[in-house]
């Protein structure tokens, strides 16, 4: 009998987190700040200066990119045999090609640690949206669908 029960609970947390993970992923979220150059931990990069949104402000240098969007940057950190990247990536691609302004930049997440650990990323895909002016306003982990894309570039536009 004890059996029995144990298994019934597992499963009903198996499921309440498997529709948890359903409902989140993938999904923009507006970015909490990380801590400042004086609170991270020794040694792990220090970004740039904090935006008027809280979020960081990314450089083209620290990208790896010759420039950012006019309008917006996807940042998408992939890993070389992540299904869920390759989607994100056509999706992201389709969205930055048919809208004036925005760049995609796709940045593997294994040869670019110090940024990885800078900027908390835990798993791939992991998108990052940026301004005009290079400050991290949403996040999103996960496979990323267009509707939420578009979504985050129209809250760019909100106050």
């Amino acid at each position: 009998m004890t059996g029995i029960v144990i298994l019934c609970v597992a499963l009903v947390a198996a499921t309440a987190f498997g529709l948890w993970r359903r409902a989140t992923d993938g999904r923009m979220h507006d970015v909490r700040p990380v801590p400042d150059a004086d609170d991270a931990p020794p040694g792990q990069l220090h970004i740039a200066d904090r935006g008027e949104h809280g979020g960081d402000v990314l450089t083209a240098a620290a990208l790896g990119t010759s420039v950012l969007g006019s309008r917006a940057t996807f940042v998408q950190f992939s890993s070389a045999f992540c299904a869920p990247c390759r989607a994100t990536r056509v999706v992201l691609a389709d969205v930055a090609a048919t809208n004036p302004g925005v760049v995609h930049v796709d940045i593997d997440a294994e040869s670019h640690l110090d940024l990885v650990r800078a900027l908390h990323i835990r798993r791939t895909p992991t998108v990052l949206v940026l301004d005009a002016r290079g400050v991290i306003r949403q996040r999103a982990s996960g496979a990323t669908r267009k509707a939420d894309a578009l979504h985050a570039l129209d809250a760019l536009n909100e106050p």
